[in-house]
């Protein structure tokens, strides 16, 4: 249905009233906010905060999660296998930069002070933005990806959660 369904006119006619809209440079300085090499080192520094604040379960979580990423992205381009906008190559649904970008942002506000939320929203729709100005990936793969992390961060709170219900002694909280 994403590769070719009713959903790809839609995201068709989307996107080509919205690609190369405003500034180029601007446009891809926000998608490359979602990048392995910007996201991850936000991510890292929000783990090693939480590791002096002696929060290694919820460290772990967040890192987990990342991982998760690319180990769910990487099959569904190649199961999906769509075509991405001004190219003929396939593969760019759903958006790794999307899916990075909220796992990153989203995990480092919650590792440091969900005070930071808001930016996390904002750095992670700017990154969405910025990959449909640039035209690298359609309407639906981002939304896709918001989805994905969405799930993603959802599953690790409910571990985190549930780590949290343990004793110091290692045995269950109250049944």
């Amino acid at each position: 249905m994403a590769a070719n369904g009713p959903l790809r006119s839609l995201d068709e006619r989307l996107e080509l009233r919205i690609v190369g809209r405003g500034p180029q440079a601007p446009a891809d300085r926000l998608a490359d906010l979602g990048s392995m090499q910007i996201a991850l080192p936000v991510l890292a520094v929000a783990i090693g905060y939480a590791l002096r604040q002696r929060r290694g379960i919820d460290a772990l979580y967040a890192a987990l999660t990342m991982a998760a990423v690319p180990a769910l992205v990487v099959p569904l381009k190649a199961l999906i296998d769509r075509q991405g906008p001004l190219t003929e190559a396939v593969g760019f649904y759903p958006s790794g930069h999307t899916a990075t970008a909220m796992v990153a942002y989203f995990g480092a506000a919650l590792l440091v002070s969900v005070r930071l939320m808001p930016v996390a929203v904002l750095l992670t729709v700017a990154t969405g933005i910025g990959l449909l100005l640039r035209g690298y990936h359609w309407p639906l793969d981002v939304l896709a990806s918001y989805c994905l992390g969405g799930a993603l961060l959802l599953i690790s709170s409910m571990g985190r959660r549930r780590s949290s219900w343990r004793t110091p002694t290692g045995c269950s909280g109250p049944s």
